[in-house]
């Protein structure tokens, strides 16, 4: 098949469109291997025309599959441009979405504008969600109107719509557009109908659609089974792009329940990936998890660390479109940080701004209720008490209206921390125990736990310690009492001690430092003594062993 001076012979049309045509069976059976396999034999210089944008098309696709992302771009957009010259231009549109899927998976706006210019002419459903994009993608601008219009034109068509590759489209529009119920129904169609015709590279890309609309829905359990089966399936389907992003949609799953050592496996195995091909939406939602496990084992300071850079824009700020989505986090663990207190404040500002701009369009239902959970954090934390109270009395009404019992029992328990520390224990329970339960319905046992220490710091006994209290109590109700054990606190020295109460009620380092006359610095000095004197690695770890002390003393 090669002439003397090195160069490949064409090959004849016939045989290079078989090949073609069977490397493109391949990948729709997910079998990326054999389709790169079966590509071998053309060459773009050799194959004859009507060949070569469809192998261009095929390579591009193995690549926004399994390679990285910036390659997958280039080829695909190749492929757009052959396939037009030769008149394929419905293969030519499938190109372009492969390309600007290609730059979303990189996180990059402008590039995904560019490549799609002012967007295909014509009334198909691929057509319109190829303009709508262009005109929503970074933001508001002058045709972001029309576009969110166009948007819903799509979710309209997609009703009579029975192609699972038209119908994965169609359920990222309702992603972007907030509506989640819609987003869900279109991705379950899309998976029944990518299993009953074998369309085993469809049905992982289905699968997420799914899990990204229950977890924005608040319904952990089951994006966790959907990730889980999406894991199954981009295996099977030799897909480790789309792997990556389901395994990022477990990490943040699991930093509701799973101990800090799940989150960050599941986190490092989309890593893994993630880097590697360039993948910044997966890197985004890793970084996000890892953040919202700190946030609840009561290092904040961490989770502030990694947020901050996932608010921010340009190349080493966050995904575009998940950018306003982790700002509720960063608000809280900047303002929960024991850092200089006016320049937190004054970073929960500035993210709020754009935060409630975003809230105001409308792509997420929780955003409203979570705005005024910020508002009134960013108030307590200037000593505004009467707009604080507002702000979350507001927020919770907002909850009521909303599905999601997770950020409710967040508002819940921020409410419950701050009315302690406003001494009012009365309130703060019912709060705090409203926090607890509703994060025990939704799976949220870190969260609960976490709950749980601040409703003992305010002195009530929860049930369990109740019930052993009542058992122990029985049992002995007859027959001498044996020595009282010492307690774990009498390893503390007085200024210890006085510290280590402080910071279990929930004072910050600063706040101690007030209270006590003594610099912040003093204060961290004795509190890391006080971290290593009773063996606790973090401030709930401290409540909950100081409101066990105080339980056994009573």
């Amino acid at each position: 098949m090669t002439r003397a001076n090195g160069a490949s012979s064409p090959l004849p049309a016939d045989r290079a469109l078989l090949l073609t045509r069977a490397a493109e069976h391949a990948l729709r059976a997910g079998l990326p291997d054999h389709a790169a396999h079966l590509l071998q034999p053309l060459r773009a210089a050799t194959a004859p025309s009507p060949a070569r944008g469809r192998a261009a098309l095929v390579h591009g696709m193995l690549a926004l599959r399994t390679g990285p992302v910036a390659d997958a771009r280039a080829s695909l957009l190749l492929a757009a441009r052959l396939l037009d010259d030769d008149g394929d231009h419905e293969r030519a549109i499938r190109a372009r979405l492969g390309a600007a899927e290609a730059c979303w998976a990189m996180g990059d706006a402008a590039a995904y504008r560019e490549v799609l210019g002012p967007g295909p002419s014509g009334g198909g459903l691929l057509e319109r969600f190829l303009r709508a994009m262009t005109a929503v993608v970074g933001g508001p601008g002058p045709d972001f109107g029309g576009g969110l219009r166009e948007l819903r034109r799509v979710v309209e068509l997609a009703a009579d719509e029975d192609d699972p590759e038209l119908l994965v489209p169609a359920g990222s529009a309702s992603l972007v557009l907030g509506d989640l119920t819609a987003a869900g129904e279109l991705g379950g169609r899309a998976l029944a109908v990518a299993r009953a015709h074998g369309l085993t590279t469809v049905v992982p890309r289905a699968l997420e659609v799914l899990a990204y609309a229950e977890l924005r829905l608040g319904r952990h359990v089951s994006a966790r089974a959907h990730a889980e089966e999406g894991v199954r399936a981009a295996r099977q389907a030799g897909e480790s792009n789309v792997l990556a992003h389901h395994h990022a949609v477990l990490a943040l799953v699991a930093s509701l329940d799973d101990d800090a050592e799940a989150v960050a496996a599941l986190a490092a195995a989309a890593d893994a990936t993630a880097v590697r091909h360039g993948l910044a939406q997966a890197r985004t939602l890793t970084q996000w998890a890892l953040a919202r496990a700190d946030l609840a084992r009561g290092r904040a300071p961490d989770a502030a660390a990694r947020l901050r850079p996932l608010v921010r824009t340009g190349p080493r700020g966050g995904h575009f479109a998940l950018r306003m989505m982790a700002v509720p986090c960063f608000v809280e663990a900047a303002l929960s940080s024991d850092t200089d207190r006016e320049e937190a404040a004054a970073e929960a500002v500035e993210a709020l701004a754009g935060y409630a701009v975003w809230a105001g369009l409308g792509p997420d239902p929780q955003a409203a209720a979570q705005l005024l959970r910020c508002r009134a954090l960013v108030a307590a934390a200037g000593g505004d008490d009467d707009a604080a109270e507002a702000h979350f009395g507001q927020a919770l009404d907002r909850h009521e209206d909303l599905d999601g019992e997770f950020e409710r029992a967040r508002t819940a328990l921020q409410y419950g921390q701050w009315l302690r520390r406003q001494r009012r224990p009365g309130p703060a329970r019912e709060a705090l125990r409203d926090a607890r339960v509703a994060f025990e319905r939704c799976g949220a046992g870190v969260w609960a736990g976490q709950a749980e220490a601040a409703l003992r710091a305010t002195g009530a006994v929860s049930a369990a310690a109740g019930a052993a209290a009542s058992a122990a109590g029985a049992a002995g109700g007859s027959g001498a009492a044996g020595p009282e054990p010492p307690s774990v606190l009498e390893r503390l020295t007085p200024q210890q001690l006085r510290i280590a109460r402080q910071v279990a009620e929930g004072a910050t380092n600063r706040e101690v430092a007030r209270l006590l006359s003594v610099s912040p610095r003093t204060v961290d000095h004795h509190l890391r003594n006080v971290f290593v004197a009773l063996g606790v690695r973090s401030r709930v770890e401290l409540s909950r062993l100081v409101a066990r002390a105080d339980e056994g003393e009573r």
